[in-house]
């Protein structure tokens, strides 16, 4: 009959546990490097995301730091005149920057006079609201007013470089903002004329 040591089981049992011990450890270990690899992709793609948004506001910046000195220009120059749309002729609705057919029929007749004109002029286009609503949102109606206008005009041959925008929001009111009115006078949009 064959005998076997217990010292020689013992070995068995004990190798056994190690060798089953090392796979249980490379599992866990495989399994937990792919965690941290996936939280490593999700994050680069978070910083990629971050990248491309600096991007963007640098270049929005750059836009800005153009409109200022082009203002700058605007306010060496001397004022020959000005035009306003206001809400009472062109229709500015509350909360919008759309502009009516009104107010693209005397823009493009505007436009049409600057180049019959033949000067060298700049124009500010200043976007103002009425006095309802927040600060930030007022500022940000005004300048998506302004620059509806300009747009405007560039598609009707005025240049780009020769036109600048600002908002005043509600700031600068022309009316009592307690009427119906009076709130329809301070949605306006005006253009200064400057040689």
């Amino acid at each position: 009959m064959l005998t076997i040591k217990p010292t020689l089981i013992a070995t068995a049992i004990a190798v056994s546990a190690i060798s089953l011990g090392g796979c249980a450890t490379k599992d866990y270990v495989n399994e937990h490097v792919a965690a941290v690899d996936a939280k490593v992709q999700t994050t680069q793609g978070q910083v990629d995301q971050h990248q491309t948004r600096l991007a963007q506001l640098d270049q929005t910046t750059k836009e800005a730091l153009d409109r200022a000195t082009a203002a700058g220009k605007l306010a060496e120059g001397k004022f020959l005149y000005s035009m306003v749309l206001s809400d009472d002729s062109v229709k500015f609705p509350v909360d919008s920057s759309k502009l009516s057919p009104e107010a693209q029929e005397r823009l493009t007749a505007f436009a049409d006079k600057l180049k019959n004109d033949n000067r060298n002029v700049y124009l500010e286009i200043q976007g103002h609201t009425d006095a309802r609503g927040p600060d930030t949102l007022n500022t940000q109606l005004g300048e998506k007013r302004a620059e509806a206008v300009r747009l405007f005009m560039n598609q009707h041959g005025v240049p780009l470089n020769r036109m600048s925008t600002i908002s005043y929001g509600k700031q600068d009111p022309v009316a009592d903002n307690k009427t119906r009115t009076g709130r329809a006078q301070n949605r306006r949009v005006v253009m200064v004329v400057m040689s």
